[in-house]
């Protein structure tokens, strides 16, 4: 018996595929965030939960928007979640007095100027969120430092206010609504590290760098790890894949890097925090880092 051989099939690579998606990942994302807006609600109120749902809405729709003038049809992004997920960061690094309406124009610019200006997702340079929370940084400076806790004005950590290990690991502090509660987000570490939807080496590089210097400088390493975004900064903000390095000599530099940036941001700069200037600034130097740094390809033989 004759036995017809079957036609080869030749595609281009990748060849090797990952049973991850895009969407997978941003649902992922969301959820590891959902202990952070769950303490956010139990601090501050239910002004969390819609200061979240405004920015997400405003996200979404400004995202169609552009969907729709530049490719005519923006149907893709109801499913894509990334736009979603870039409001949720954003709001979550707003204080809980924000108005309604400066949520919403910095959810505008941060998809516009943060995401489709460059091309859309996988294109933008920045993180969309944190240039969302920077143009309102640097537009209305007082709204954006306006903290307030059990209906009382108060200054966060980083400006001088009191706080023990326990009020800053639980979160009964002034902040912006996703930077307080240090549980919370390191519950939500612990899902994205089980997921392996971040790598471990980008927030082990920033925190290890704050930890030493914190340790060199005569500073309070825990506070320094537990106050601020510093956590909020390293597990949902530094890690995003589309804004890192690829390589992993690349991550180590811009982790450790962005790390010293912020600890000097904080105790020499003007601004209390830091990490929203940290991370841009390295941003900026990951395509420098993937061409100077590239791992070692498979089966590569150095030349004697």
């Amino acid at each position: 018996m004759i036995m017809a051989l079957e036609r080869p099939v030749v595609t281009p690579a990748p060849h090797i595929r990952d049973r991850e998606t895009v969407p997978g990942i941003m649902i992922g994302v969301i959820i590891a965030l959902v202990p952070a807006i769950i303490a956010a609600t139990l601090i501050f109120g239910w002004i969390s939960l819609v200061l979240i749902a405004v920015c997400a809405a405003a996200c979404i729709l400004t995202e169609y928007f552009w969907m729709l003038l530049r490719y005519k049809e923006a149907g893709y992004i109801v499913q894509d979640f990334s736009a979603a997920l870039t409001g949720v960061l954003l709001a979550l690094t707003l204080p809980p007095t924000t108005p309604i309406w400066m949520a919403i124009l910095g959810s505008v610019v941060a998809i516009t100027i943060g995401k489709q200006i460059f091309g859309g997702l996988g294109f933008n340079i920045f993180n969309p969120a944190l240039i969302g929370r920077g143009f309102l940084t640097m537009s209305f400076p007082a709204a954006m430092t306006d903290w307030v806790l059990d209906g009382q004005t108060t200054a966060t950590p980083l400006e001088g206010a009191q706080a023990s290990y326990l009020e800053l690991f639980l979160g009964n502090i002034g902040g912006s609504l996703g930077e307080t509660s240090a549980l919370a987000l390191l519950v939500g570490a612990a899902y994205l590290l089980y997921r392996q939807l971040i790598d471990w080496r980008l927030p082990a590089g920033y925190l290890g760098a704050v930890l030493v210097l914190a340790l060199v400088f005569g500073e309070d390493p825990l506070f320094h790890l537990m106050a601020g975004g510093l956590l909020l900064g390293a597990i949902f903000m530094l890690t995003d894949p589309v804004t890192s390095p690829l390589t992993r000599r690349g991550r180590w530099v811009y982790a450790v890097t962005a790390g010293i940036l912020v600890f000097l941001i904080r105790v020499w700069g003007d601004a209390p925090g830091g990490v929203l200037y940290s991370i841009l600034i390295m941003n900026m130097a990951v395509p420098l880092l993937d061409r100077f740094l590239p791992d070692k390809v498979f089966g590569e033989v150095k030349a004697k």
